[in-house]
């Protein structure tokens, strides 16, 4: 028993060393690649580095759902590649212990991590989310950095265009100035020109002082001329010389978080409990509204006793009886009571038509609110199911490779990681465009790879040659040799009928 127990404590050192290595490695390959995706927003804007320390925090925890499967399976291969390739995994089986037995405390270990993934995916990552979004959505609002280059129009500034040709690093003041100002439209613009010039933001940091040096402005009087009178004359533009002007100009530079309660009603921002109150709240609301169209669609009388102005459609002794023949009836009526009948009755109709229409748009929205929370409630799922899948992937196949390292391992690794998430973005968007049920399109992924791992556990556990290239080959030539004989047997079929003369 002492024997087992250090076999258990060996393999769940060398497992968990290389999960905790391979987690942080594939952490950062998909931090770089999150990043790299949202660099727009974050280069250039001037934050503080306390605000991409949290944006970075944020992400980190987003991606953590892509690379917990994908570090086990990855070490999962290293380690049972490592046992295989130095005979260790031989020398246990040789001892009597089998591969499920070798398996067992890892599979332990795992289901420990699967509960944590859950855990994490229910309670942490929803409110990372609602943060990260937060935080992308203030980067996004964010005034770019003020850096005017030199030789070359800057439009950094939104309505102006300012092009400086030096600038003296030491004092900060810009020489010979051309700045364009459309703010008020291009048919409006203001072009001014100066020798010398310096920006400096306002205290509260909302606006944008520009003072100019020696200078001046030509501006364009389109407006001025349109309004003008017949006896005032028409001037195209004004111009004006100036020793010293300043403007001021809106910009804010300040960095203003997002409201983070916007994102609250989110499907990404909820856990689990949060999710089935709300599908079951729209499920509700969406069954009371289709319940209220029906009942005002089948009690819609579109021909009946109207009143209208003192007109009466229908006489009274018709509309008595409990059946009308409506035929008949509107064949006895004069044709501008028929008239007045079927412009009611189209009225009617089109006022029922456009509330039916009007009634989907509303239901088809509460049907794609409660795709989306259906979908995060069963990602919750899968991410924990895909891990325990990926390591029933990763073990057996190490342990048939027997090929330790970061080679063989690493390209096995990425193949199917790609595999599973091309079925798993497949499934995603089934559902998400309501061509499969949810359930359907989030457990797509699994149920590919749960019967490949299983498979793949019991050729190991049969020591089946799975990838051995001398078995490989048997198999062909026993199928070449088996479709030979195949191929004799229908030629001398064909050929003996063709020798058989007709009766």
């Amino acid at each position: 028993m002492k024997f087992v127990k250090k076999i258990d404590i060996y393999l769940l050192k060398n497992f968990l060393g290389l999960f905790v290595a391979t987690f942080f490695i594939c952490i950062f390959i998909l931090l770089m690649q999150f990043v790299w995706m949202h660099v727009k927003d974050l280069v250039g804007k001037g934050v503080e580095v306390s605000v991409l320390a949290e944006f970075f925090v944020y992400a980190v925890a987003s991606v953590v759902p892509l690379a917990l499967p994908l570090a086990i399976l990855l070490a999962s291969l290293i380690s049972f590649g490592n046992l295989g390739e130095k005979f260790e995994l031989t020398a246990m089986k040789a001892a009597g212990i089998s591969l499920f037995r070798i398996m067992r405390p890892l599979t332990i270990a795992i289901a420990f991590i699967c509960v944590g993934a859950f855990f994490f995916s229910n309670n942490v990552l929803p409110k990372s989310q609602m943060k990260l979004w937060a935080l992308i959505f203030s980067l996004r609002q964010k005034s770019p950095e003020l850096e005017i280059p030199v030789g070359e129009f800057y439009d950094g500034i939104k309505g102006y265009n300012i092009y400086v040709r030096h600038k003296d690093p030491k004092t900060g003041m810009l020489k010979d100035l051309m700045i364009y100002d459309y703010s008020n439209g291009f048919q409006n613009a203001t072009v001014m020109v100066a020798d010398s010039g310096r920006l400096a933001f306002s205290e509260d940091k909302k606006y944008l002082i520009l003072r100019l040096y020696s200078g001046e402005s030509f501006e364009n009087l389109n407006q001025q001329q349109q309004r003008a009178t017949k006896t005032q004359k028409n001037v195209p533009y004004r111009r004006e010389t100036f020793v010293q002007k300043q403007m001021l100009i809106d910009f804010d530079a300040e960095f203003n978080r997002y409201d983070e309660s916007v994102l609250q009603d989110q499907h990404v921002s909820k856990n689990f409990v949060q999710l089935v109150q709300s599908i079951d709240s729209v499920q509700v609301l969406a069954h009371e509204k289709s319940r209220e169209q029906s009942t005002n669609l089948v009690s819609n009388r579109y021909f009946g006793r109207e009143r209208k102005e003192g007109r009466q459609l229908i006489a009274p002794e018709v509309a008595e009886h409990g059946q009308v023949e409506v035929a008949s009836l509107f064949a006895h009526m004069t044709p501008m009571q028929q008239r007045n009948v079927m412009s009611v009755a189209v009225e009617k109709a089109t006022a029922q038509r456009d509330q039916v229409e009007y009634n989907a748009l509303l239901l088809d929205d509460n049907q794609r609110y409660i795709r989306k929370h259906e979908i995060e409630l069963y990602r919750k799922f899968t991410l924990a199911f895909a891990c325990l899948i990926f390591f029933f992937i990763g073990a057996p196949l190490g342990a048939i490779i027997r090929k330790g390292g970061l080679g063989v391992p690493v390209i096995i690794s990425v193949i199917m990681f790609i595999v599973y998430y091309i079925i798993d973005n497949t499934g995603y968007k089934m559902a998400r465009e309501a061509l499969w049920p949810c359930w359907a399109g989030m457990w797509l992924s699994s149920f590919v790879l749960l019967p490949i791992g299983i498979f793949l556990t019991y050729k190991a556990a049969t020591d089946a040659a799975l990838l051995n290239p001398e078995a490989w080959l048997k198999v062909w030539e026993r199928s070449v040799v088996r479709a030979k004989r195949l191929a004799r047997k229908l030629r001398c079929k064909i050929v003996g009928n063709k020798n058989v003369s007709p009766k």
